[in-house]
Order: C-alpha cells, then structure tokens, then sequence
C-alpha cells in the first residue's frame, strides 16, 4: 500500500542503485554543459569588446563611427548572459541534487548520508566570480 507523503515507493536493489548513480551522472554532464555554455559567453562577451575597442584606437576612422557603443553593449550582453546561464545552473545542480539525496532515495543513494560537494560547482562559483569580474571591468572601462 502506498504512503500518503510518498509518490512511490523505492526498493533497495543493484538495478535500482546503478540507475540512481546513472541519474547523478546525468546531473553532473547537464551542469557541465551549462558550464561549457556559459564560459564561451563570457569569453567570447570580453573578445568582442576588447576587439572593437583595438580596432577603433588604432586607427583614426575616416568617417563617424555609427553607434560606438553597440560592440560594448553586445559584449555586455553576452557576458550577462553567460553569467545567469551560471547563476541558474548553479541552482539547479543545487536543486537537483538535494532531491536524489532525499529520503525518499536513502536507500539507493549511497554510504554517505549528505550529498557532499563535487568540483564541478567549485568550478562553477568560481567562473561565476571571473564573469562577474569580466562584466565590471566592461562596464566601467577597466582596461
């Protein structure tokens, strides 16, 4: 008979332990993912501000330039863009995983009793960090 609080009922067996660690697994690739994403943002936001900013100091230009800010304004974008690609990776890893190691889970998650913490979400703060750093020194003009 099924448990009111439950929505079903998990049995403690091999086949159920290997597709609980497939799952985690398939978190992990998931947050990667989004870290690989959101890192290309960020990257390519600051190349293209930082080359058009090269491109128009180095030489004068012949006739106005149309919208000077528009290259900044893009790079802007894309580096906000990768950062809250990270910010809502970063929740959902969080979100998820908290999840497979409920109790509904216990039995087939594991040895530990908490989910511990992996270095793809260290990764993951950190890049948030550089991207937030990137976006400011955009923004103010830093460099």
């Amino acid at each position: 008979m099924n448990k009111p609080d439950n929505r079903f009922e998990v049995s403690a067996t091999a086949s159920n332990h290997f597709a609980w660690i497939r799952t985690r697994l398939a978190l992990e690739r998931t947050i990667m993912a989004w870290v690989r994403t959101s890192a290309s943002l960020i990257a390519f936001g600051f190349t293209i501000v930082q080359f058009f900013q090269r491109v128009q100091s180095s030489s004068p230009p012949t006739a106005p330039v149309y919208m000077p800010d528009a290259p900044r304004n893009f790079g802007l974008a894309l580096i906000a863009s990768g950062i809250l690609g990270l910010a809502v990776a970063l929740w959902q890893y969080h979100q998820l995983l908290n999840y497979l190691w409920s109790t509904d889970f216990q039995p087939i998650a594991g040895v530990k009793k908490e989910p511990g913490t992996t270095s793809i979400m260290w990764v993951t703060i950190v890049l948030l960090l550089v991207g937030v750093f990137a976006f400011f020194v955009v923004l103010f003009h830093w460099v």
